[in-house]
């Protein structure tokens, strides 16, 4: 089957890879000149674990191409999807203009009949607009259909090659036919496409990511009061994730979620509520917990040095908004970032991968070690913030011994609070108390 993916950014990429690398033809189409001579260089635009390798093999072997001609690599295309983004506006409503752009150029550039597919995150009606834009643009028979997207950074490839679901939102037989065939070579054990009408696929996408979003605000709140009842959220967790009815994924107090999926999912699921004259409050809710949390991490350092963090350093563990990426988005470690800087403290951080990505936005107002340790000496407290494995199990007698004070802020509760306190450290966790 020929393929043409437009936009080669996380959807787009791994999409295309994936999608090649069950033998068809696939070519991804970008404007960005610069990503394009990269990834036909062999450079990777993105990190994600395995992608580098997918994208090689396959581009080896010819399957999969790069190319900012759009109209060459529509041209033929039994699928084309759309994989472009659709970044949040100031009223948090989706922004549409680069879809709908990527529609009229397709629409002009088409040989033969083809299934427009929406990769990308897009508010309910989106497909019906792309099918008027196109309609006016072509004579050409098409089908538009929804296809969300439901890959966790960080393990997008396994995500992609093994789905637990495919989402198909389409009427058209033929295009239900030619998606079914599709994805074939991805469902061989067992048929987990799930076909229902273009909204209703368009409207699971921003369902799931609330939902999960809002279990990980509802968490973040409980863990809060435990501080205030003297009660263990990760005993309270095993409690809740043990009922059947709850199960036990998505219970992990924390800092907040970041990234480029529930923010913005979230604030686009406000938005279309509003827009049709209904108000989701548990939704609204779900995110003023969230930038609230964001920011306890900070509040909570800054309160045990006496309000004041002048003179104090800090060394921040991990950057990226979660483990396995370099994104990031809307990172708690940038908001725990500037909250250190305000109070007068220096900061200096680590992260596998992320760096550069920080160092982009921050420069030089904060310190960069690639060792964890190295970002600890001298420091006054460790704060993690992105759980990394490297940073689950440190040799804590050495991190001790190169501190000036043995403070530690876990903001994932992945150490042991009774060990630590033993050793010598201030541990404060995530809705644990003191003791």
């Amino acid at each position: 089957m020929k393929i043409c993916v437009i936009g080669t950014g996380y959807v787009g990429l791994v999409a295309g890879a994936g999608f090649s690398d069950m033998g068809n033809d696939v070519v991804c189409c970008d404007v960005d000149k610069s990503k394009i001579d990269a990834l036909n260089g062999g450079e990777i635009p993105i990190y994600e674990p395995g992608l580098d390798k997918l994208v090689a093999r396959n581009a080896a072997e010819g399957r999969l191409t790069f190319t900012t001609d759009v109209p060459k690599g529509v041209a033929g295309c039994e699928v084309i999807l759309l994989a472009v983004g659709t970044p949040p506006g100031k009223d948090g409503s989706a922004d549409l203009s680069f879809i709908f752009q990527a529609a009229e150029t397709v629409a002009s550039a088409m040989t033969g009949w083809a299934v427009i597919v929406t990769k990308s995150t897009v508010p309910v009606g989106t497909g019906d607009k792309i099918e008027a834009i196109v309609r006016k643009k072509t004579t050409h028979e098409f089908a538009v259909a929804s296809n969300p997207e439901f890959l966790k950074e960080g393990d997008a490839v396994n995500d992609f090659m093994k789905p637990d679901r495919v989402i198909v939102g389409a009427e058209d037989k033929r295009a239900i036919d030619t998606l079914r065939a599709l994805y074939a070579p991805f469902t061989r054990t067992s048929d987990r496409m799930l076909v229902m009408d273009r909204r209703s696929a368009e409207l699971t996408k921003y369902a799931a990511n609330s939902m999960l979003a809002t279990r990980i605000s509802f968490m973040n709140d409980l863990a809060n009061l435990c501080e205030l009842l003297g009660a263990d959220i990760e005993l309270v967790r095993r409690g809740m994730g043990s009922d059947a009815r709850i199960g036990p994924k998505f219970l992990f107090a924390g800092p907040g979620f970041g990234g480029s999926c529930f923010p913005k999912d979230l604030r686009a699921a406000v938005s279309t509520g509003r827009e049709v004259g209904y108000k989701l409050e548990i939704l609204d809710a779900v995110v003023s917990v969230n930038e609230r949390q964001k920011r306890r991490m900070g509040e909570k350092i800054i309160a045990h040095f006496g309000g004041s963090l002048k003179g104090k350093r800090i060394a921040v563990w991990g950057l990226a908004f979660k483990p396995g990426t370099d994104d990031v988005r809307e990172a708690p470690a940038l908001t725990l970032i500037d909250q250190l800087l305000a109070a007068g403290a220096s900061v200096s951080a680590s992260d596998q991968v992320a760096i550069p990505a920080v160092r982009k936005s921050l420069g030089d107002k904060i310190e960069f070690e690639t060792s964890a340790y190295a970002s600890a000496k001298d420091a006054d407290a460790v704060a993690l913030v992105t759980e990394w494995h490297e940073y689950r199990r440190p040799n804590f007698e050495r991190l001790k011994s190169v501190m000036r004070q043995p403070v530690l802020f876990d903001g994932r509760n992945v150490w042991n609070p009774t060990e630590l306190r033993a050793a010598g450290f201030t541990y404060y966790g995530m809705g644990r108390g003191t003791k």
